[in-house]
């Protein structure tokens, strides 16, 4: 089957973050079996922050991350399991475990200027036998020419697509479509693009990234992702469908799963809160929203500060537990204020 876009559906990975890490075996049963009836070649099943983030600084999951992608292989014929690690919080141990249980993909991430982190994990996931990702997160935060030098490193390890990650939902279209330009330049490898919705910008960044050669798009089913979710995959097969590109995708099976089954393990409707726009304003790592909202309850304040202090402070993906330390600081700047 020809496909001129492979597409890898994120939500039993990055929709994780959306529900507190809550997914139940009966429910990834169900999405990767119907993901599979519908032909998606790629589906991710993990942690919202990869193998062994389950945590009190990430999140704990409900069900333990193996049984979740043990239970989405049993039931995938013909898609490829996929697991996102870490480094730093997944290790070569997990990555053997998961790979062990019949995972076919590992997409290795580091924020973008660390790429030097995931040489030890990509040269383990290519020994595995396992398609080999490099996921380059919050790609806004490093130049076009940084982004494609440490593409380059993660090509020189041994992956098969280099990712370049929005994480924070921040780009415009013509940044996405610079940093795709950049990569395509220097690398021999396909080039990836995982798109976050909080500026409304994920389906016109993703499409400006196919337009300037990324031939690896990342969806989330009735976008269910971090901050605002993702490329909402089932509009996406349409718009492709529409511009004459093959996914190899079912479109009805993908609405159906969409509106029968996804749209019920939301806790929310998906939509941009006033958080999830600050997420892309501020250019913050996706996840943090619900960690800042918990935050800001706690301490009576306004999480749309947490999250702009957060963005002037550069703060990247692992660095959860700063979050209580600035909504503790602004709390006390308020007081300190209301005195005065």
């Amino acid at each position: 089957m020809t496909r001129d876009i492979v597409i890898t559906e994120v939500a039993l990975r990055d929709g994780s973050h959306a529900i507190n890490h809550q997914f139940t075996v009966e429910q990834v049963v169900e999405v990767a079996r119907a993901l599979d009836e519908a032909n998606v070649p790629y589906i991710e099943v993990s942690h919202g922050d990869g193998l062994a983030g389950s945590s009190l600084q990430y999140g704990l999951s409900r069900t333990p991350e193996l049984e979740l992608i043990e239970a989405a292989v049993s039931v995938c014929k013909r898609a490829k399991v996929g697991v996102l690690l870490l480094p730093g919080i997944g290790t070569i141990k997990d990555l053997k475990t998961a790979a062990a249980l019949g995972v076919g993909m590992a997409r290795i991430a580091t924020h973008a200027t660390e790429a030097d982190v995931s040489a030890q994990h990509i040269y383990q996931a290519k020994e595995l036998g396992l398609t080999t990702v490099g996921f380059l997160m919050m790609s806004h935060m490093a130049a076009p020419e940084k982004l494609a030098e440490q593409a380059g490193l993660m090509q020189s390890y041994g992956a098969d697509v280099v990712y370049i990650v929005d994480s924070a939902g921040a780009l415009l279209p013509d940044q996405a479509g610079e940093r795709v330009r950049a990569l395509k330049q220097c690398l021999n490898i396909p080039i990836g693009f995982h798109a976050h919705n909080n500026l409304s910008l994920a389906m016109a960044n993703t499409l400006v990234a196919i337009q300037e050669g990324a031939t690896w798009i990342d969806g989330s089913v009735r976008c269910l992702g971090a901050g605002a979710g993702n490329t909402q995959t089932e509009v996406l097969l349409a718009v492709l469908d529409r511009m004459g590109i093959q996914t190899g995708v079912d479109l009805y099976k993908m609405m159906d799963l969409a509106e029968e089954i996804v749209s019920p393990i939301l806790q929310v409707p998906q939509e941009i809160t006033r958080d999830a726009l600050v997420l892309g304003y501020a250019g913050v790592y996706s996840s943090f929203r619900l960690h800042a909202e918990r935050a800001a309850r706690k301490f009576g304040i306004d999480s749309r500060d947490i999250l702009i202090e957060l963005g002037r402070r550069k703060a990247v993906g692992g660095q959860e537990d700063m979050i209580v330390d600035v909504a503790a600081e602004i709390a006390q700047l308020n007081s300190t204020t209301k005195i005065r």
